[in-house]
């Protein structure tokens, strides 16, 4: 028995202080000596991406607006979209920093990976690719299994709602992100692929940013049938009063002023699949009242 025993403390030991290494969407190989057991998230959305990974217990610090799991709000936050505390970050001692790339915060990451520290860059711009993020990140941390099993549900649900709304007749939206000024996102966004997914055409896929102004002259150029926008609070319907005005819209005419939560839709996480869900359901009701021909999901 005591052979047994030293036997397993040694494989547990040799799989601790094996190498593992992942992609970045960046299309970098990050490679640590061994699983990561002090890991900062520098982003909501990779914080989500980590706790679903199953490597929650070794997040030590995450960015500001990171509030979800519930768990997170314990720890400290050492970052912003315009800063990171480089010096707390490096006090304490990460073996692992995710990161999304921003031009605020571009000199910040270069200092951390110059001073040896690995950063592993995430984005998923498809929803397809968070199921792959969430599996690099368990692969860092050691939690492959976990990942794997979190990331084959989503790809499950991503692929019943490809064949629920395949072939659904096209139908046209406008995403608003910000009405003040008017703000829309392109087709590099994530959102744009849930758009897709869910049988929409998203009349500023060609603008030129991921986020760009728009204005009202644009939109009603645009005449879409579906006016979708995103709050962080998803009952706040007060943003409809400034289409309203415009009898002639299609969208208005027909009653498909939609609002859905900012923070699903818009952190690259797991949540957006289950946001692109609920966008999905509301532009077959949109289909509906515009007279498209739908029939039910399957």
């Amino acid at each position: 028995m005591q052979i047994v025993i030293v036997a397993l403390l040694a494989w547990c030991g040799a799989a601790l202080g094996a190498p593992v290494s992942a992609l970045d969407s960046d299309g970098r190989r990050v490679t640590l000596p061994s699983p990561a057991q002090r890991i900062v998230s520098l982003a909501p959305h990779v914080t989500e991406l980590l706790f679903a990974a199953g490597a929650g217990a070794q997040v030590v610090a995450v960015s500001e607006y990171s509030d979800y799991p519930p768990e997170v709000k314990r720890l400290p936050r050492i970052a912003s979209s315009a800063s990171i505390d480089v010096e707390q970050l490096l006090a304490l001692r990460p073996d692992l920093v995710v990161a999304w790339r921003l031009e605020a915060t571009s000199r910040s990451l270069e200092r951390i990976a110059s001073l040896g520290l690995p950063v592993f860059y995430s984005e998923p711009r498809r929803l397809a690719q968070i199921p792959a993020a969430i599996e690099a990140l368990g692969e860092l941390a050691g939690s492959g299994a976990t990942a794997q099993a979190a990331a084959a549900a989503l790809r499950s649900e991503i692929a019943r709602l490809r064949a629920a709304y395949l072939g659904r007749p096209a139908i046209s939206v406008y995403y608003q992100i910000a009405d003040r000024p008017l703000m829309t996102l392109n087709g590099e966004h994530l959102v744009s692929d849930a758009i897709a997914l869910c049988g929409g055409r998203n009349v500023f896929a060609g603008a030129p940013l991921i986020a760009s102004v728009i204005g009202v002259e644009a939109v009603l150029a645009a005449d879409p049938e579906a006016i979708v926008a995103a709050r962080v609070d998803p009952a706040d319907t007060a943003w409809q009063a400034a289409w309203l005005r415009f009898a002639g819209l299609r969208a208005v005419r027909d009653g498909n002023l939609f609002t859905l939560d900012a923070n699903q839709m818009h952190r690259h996480g797991p949540r957006a699949i289950a946001g692109t869900a609920r966008l999905c359901t509301l532009l077959d009701e949109a289909r509906g009242r515009a007279g498209l021909k739908a029939a039910s999901p399957r």
